[in-house]
């Protein structure tokens, strides 16, 4: 039962060098990931006049991020597991995989990397706007909810089955290729609504660099709830093991 395999962690965990090196390479991958997925829309935006509202703006921002998200995964599996995402790491959480203290690290440095992203494209766009994630003319904030909760569900349930699941063998080395792909698909169904977010600390950054807060809830609330569901149900249902509550990273993923 994953709520019995919970745990909150030793204090010294949060100091251990391999903790905050996995810390480290959660920053890394976060930044990584917001300036690809951000800047591609405010490289859209000035290609096109503010296109990125646009049908080919939403297929370039799910192209974009679904690349991204493969580099940014990809090179922080072997390190931190390469979540890129507070609600992955929460997910991850609940099932029993990471202690809360160690999670916490995790959540800082995604944070701190998404904002370091926002400025960095501030900065070297001549201040162009870091657009903050907003509702569509006509969707209400629990309409966005429930897509927010469905989305990232289907994001963390994919974390699962391709990298946390001991019985995923060979399956493990397509899991940043499964990422990828399903954020990008859930940006073609959710990006016109509500910007297909998915990722609280995606959100953050943008956010907090544009000081706009509207709704912001939202992104946290939907994806947090969504990936500890996915969470509990993967370990309930299909995993039977027991934990260590060590990181994440598996050397084959």
């Amino acid at each position: 039962m994953p709520i019995r395999n919970i745990a909150v962690g030793r204090p010294e965990e949060a100091t251990r060098p391999d903790a905050l090196k996995a810390a480290f390479a959660e920053f890394i991958s976060t930044l990584i990931f917001v300036f690809a997925g951000e800047g591609s829309g405010m490289a859209f935006n000035k290609l096109t006049g503010n296109g990125a509202s646009t049908p080919a703006g939403l297929v370039a921002a799910s192209l974009a991020h679904a690349f991204a998200l493969f580099v940014a995964v990809s090179v922080g599996a072997n390190i931190s597991g390469g979540h890129v995402n507070p609600a992955v790491t929460f997910g991850a959480f609940v099932g029993g995989n990471i202690t809360l203290l160690r999670g916490i690290l995790y959540w800082i440095a995604q944070l701190l990397g998404s904002t370091a992203a926002c400025l960095l494209l501030k900065f070297s766009t001549s201040g162009m706007t870091t657009s903050a994630f907003a509702l569509s003319s006509g969707v209400t904030v629990w309409n966005a909810f429930v897509f927010e909760i469905v989305m990232t569900f289907g994001l963390v349930y994919t974390v699962y089955a391709t990298a946390i699941d001991p019985k995923r063998g060979d399956l493990g080395t397509i899991a940043p290729i499964a990422i990828g792909f399903i954020v990008g698909a859930n940006i073609l169904a959710g990006g016109a609504f509500d910007g297909a977010s998915m990722n609280p600390a995606v959100s953050f950054g943008p956010a907090l660099v544009s000081w706009t807060w509207a709704n912001h809830w939202v992104y946290w609330a939907g994806p947090l709830i969504g990936g500890g569901l996915a969470g509990l149900v993967y370990e309930f249902f299909f995993i039977t093991h027991t934990h260590t509550h060590d990181q994440l990273p598996s050397t084959d993923y």
